[in-house]
């Protein structure tokens, strides 16, 4: 499904309501909502928002789809982020909050991360709701273009070297992704335009285009997006 709105502020406003009617759903149903949250530039102002929005906040848990090998504190931290924008700001238990540590060495916080999502899922790793963002090369959480994550089958967390970037990244990988009950990606800017195009509308090649690797078992994909980075695609 793909959402288009005339202008980020409308987007951020309509993905803000709709991310705080699936907590609710989640709560009232379940009894708790889990969600695995990420950064870039287009969530913080959703997460600012959704710190205003009546929310069970103690039934809820965040985890993250994505980390940069940094610590919390550093300017490029993902949970830092989340944290100024959203976790600082809601009375959300310091129990609630599970975070990629990226300040030790990768393949130890991955391993411990998955550990962690075993423990709180079960075999199955069912989120309520993933949040993604889109880079410019098509890449999602940190699946890049060319890396082997993209087509990881055992494990649900890893931390992996980007050569492109020279730094180590932390990700969920797509197994786990595509558990999920409902994975929304939030696109917007013209720069991203070229990419969105290829990811929906050209053909799979997730090796050169990761995002288009995100696509649920059997769960709702959501694509919100502004004007700017949907110009290119067909009407």
């Amino acid at each position: 499904m793909i959402k288009q709105y005339p202008s980020f502020a409308e987007l951020a406003e309509s993905a803000t309501n709709t991310i705080a009617a699936i907590a609710n759903h989640a709560i009232t149903k379940r009894g708790r909502f889990s969600v695995a949250l990420s950064g870039g530039n287009t969530t913080p102002p959703v997460y600012q928002q959704l710190a205003h929005k009546d929310i069970a906040w103690q039934q809820v848990y965040t985890f993250w789809a994505d980390e940069r090998c940094v610590p919390p504190d550093h300017p490029d931290s993902n949970y830092g982020a989340v944290h100024q924008a959203l976790l600082s700001q809601v009375p959300i238990p310091q129990e609630n909050i599970y975070r990629m540590h990226g300040d030790i060495d990768p393949a130890q916080a991955a391993a411990e991360y998955e550990h962690q999502l075993r423990m709180f899922f079960g075999d199955v790793p069912r989120f309520d709701l993933i949040i993604l963002g889109m880079g410019g090369d098509g890449h999602t959480a940190s699946l890049f273009p060319g890396t082997a994550a993209i087509h990881e089958t055992t494990r649900w967390v890893i931390g992996h070297y980007i050569e492109k970037l020279d730094a180590w990244r932390m990700t969920l990988t797509p197994m786990v992704i595509n558990q999920a009950a409902q994975v929304m990606f939030l696109v917007a800017g013209d720069g991203k335009a070229p990419a969105l195009k290829q990811v929906l509308e050209g053909a799979y090649q997730p090796d050169l285009l990761p995002s288009q690797i995100v696509q649920p078992n059997d769960g709702e994909l959501v694509w919100m997006i502004d004007d700017a980075a949907g110009a290119l695609l067909h009407a």
